[in-house]
């Protein structure tokens, strides 16, 4: 077995901007993964105040609830509410899109749901470029 056999389900999408970052979140998504996303995260906390995020979610399987709930991904939501100025979903269950227009009043950054054929639109809203 070698590295590339068993690849994370979280992985980083190199951008066209320095303060634009890009997931890909494929398979099913664990505790291991959201804190792995979140580190990611805090890393380009100590380089940009404000960043734009998109996630591209495929091949989904479902999310480990537990996850949504341990302190450690908590308070990696909670840090996540001071930086993001912009943040995308393209992909995933339909209800994603639902719940992030049901969250959109709650929150200041701007928050927009692609489908996953949409994903070139939501790279425009966000105004950046995969590369």
């Amino acid at each position: 077995m070698t590295v590339n056999d068993n690849p994370p389900n979280v992985r980083r999408i190199e951008t066209s901007r320095d303060d634009a970052y890009a997931f890909e979140i494929v398979g099913h998504i664990t505790a291991a993964d959201m804190e792995n996303l979140y580190g990611l995260l805090e890393g380009a906390y100590e380089t940009h105040d404000k960043i734009d995020v998109l996630v591209i979610i495929h091949d989904y399987e479902g999310f480990d609830w537990q996850a949504a709930f341990k302190e450690q991904t908590m308070i990696g939501k909670t840090n996540a509410l001071k930086h993001i100025r912009k943040y995308a979903v393209a992909g995933g269950p339909a209800w994603m899109g639902t719940t992030i227009a049901f969250f959109r009043p709650f929150f200041s950054m701007e928050m927009e749901y692609f489908p996953y054929e949409k994903v070139e639109d939501a790279w425009k809203w966000l105004g950046a470029e995969p590369g």
